[in-house]
């Protein structure tokens, strides 16, 4: 069954890739001074090329978004310049590459930027920055309505710098309890103004950053990840499906190159989500849908052959496989992933 995942997909009539394999997102911390991507960085996924997509891991979209040590920008000349050469490598290897556009929200720290951290309430996270364990979360300062609608412009202009750096398009990072996901659930906005209290307004700043970014470089090349369960960083609530059944539903009319599972292990089940929430996605939204979560190529193509999604995400098996479609494709074995890899492994 896997040799129907190795066959080109059509994503829309600008984009089609080569295979329906993406590389999910990993963070890896490899950035430089300035939070600039290096050659090293380049070489790492440039070596993956002949996956049919590559989601680039997080890109902070201006400095108060990072959480995490040595994550690359996509704000500052030199920070576009250094992507310029990771986009480069991948398109010379014949692959394709989306951005993923992010800012932590509450998950931030003043460490890394001595500035406020910000989110939809002033609700903090319990725990320590991964890393870094030293730095515990603080409890952050809500923001105004002036400063969202500055967060919408900012993610534009990251989506417009990532077509600058040649960039295929950008994933919007709006999973896994992060700025965007902390206004799509009641554990973390708790706002009674335009963007909360409702399905309506506690979706509104999704849907304003989506809108904006497929304003300024089209929806054909603009995707969105979700977490419909609160799973990782928050605390899931019934009351968060309505959230999600009208958000899936606007999102429905608005033709973006696809949507991505935002999950860790896709059997997980969600009462509230009626199981999956993978399933639950694909039931509420018909466009191309982009599953993951300890996927392997066995288990992703029966999953696209019960069309439970269109595109399969893999993680750390790529990680430890740079030559990951050649050892499907081959049906050889695959080198088991360890984090001790992590120093070296390019």
């Amino acid at each position: 069954m896997t040799a129907s995942l190795l066959q080109p997909y059509r994503l829309n009539d600008t984009l089609t890739l080569s295979n329906r394999f993406v590389m999910a997102p990993l963070t890896r911390c490899m950035a430089g001074p300035g939070l600039v991507p290096t050659d090293l960085m380049a070489a790492y996924y440039g070596r993956r090329a002949d996956v049919g997509l590559i989601v680039s891991e997080a890109v902070i979209i201006r400095p108060d978004g990072q959480g995490y040590p040595n994550t690359p920008g996509l704000y500052s000349p030199e920070q576009i310049a250094g992507w310029r050469k990771v986009t480069d490598a991948v398109h010379a290897g014949g692959g394709k590459i989306f951005a993923q556009l992010w800012h932590v929200g509450r998950l931030s720290h003043p460490f890394f930027h001595h500035a406020e951290v910000l989110a939809p309430s002033a609700v903090a996270f319990e725990g320590t920055v991964p890393r870094m364990r030293e730095l515990t979360y603080q409890v952050p300062r809500a923001l105004t309505v002036a400063e969202i609608a500055q967060l919408v412009l900012d993610y534009a202009q990251a989506a417009a710098n990532a077509i600058d750096a040649g960039f295929d398009g950008v994933e919007i990072h709006g999973a896994n309890g992060y700025l965007i996901d902390q206004f799509l659930h009641h554990d973390s906005n708790q706002r009674d103004d335009e963007f909360g209290g409702s399905p309506e307004k506690m979706a509104r700043f999704a849907l304003d950053v989506v809108d904006a970014i497929t304003a300024r470089i089209g929806a054909d090349r603009t995707a969105l990840r979700l977490s419909p369960g609160g799973y990782v960083h928050l605390k899931g609530d019934a009351r968060d499906r309505a959230v999600f059944d009208y958000l899936l539903a606007q999102l429905d009319t608005r033709a973006l190159a696809y949507l991505h599972v935002g999950i860790f292990d896709d059997n997980m089940t969600f009462d509230y989500l009626d199981g999956r929430a993978s399933d639950y996605m694909r039931a509420h939204y018909r466009g191309n849908l982009v599953g993951v979560g300890q996927l392997n190529a066995d288990s992703a193509a029966e999953a696209v052959a019960a069309n439970r999604f269109d595109l399969a995400a893999i993680g750390r098996p790529l990680i430890a496989n740079p030559d990951y479609i050649a050892r499907v494709r081959d049906g050889a074995e695959l080198v088991a992933y360890s984090e001790s890899m992590l120093p070296e492994l390019v």
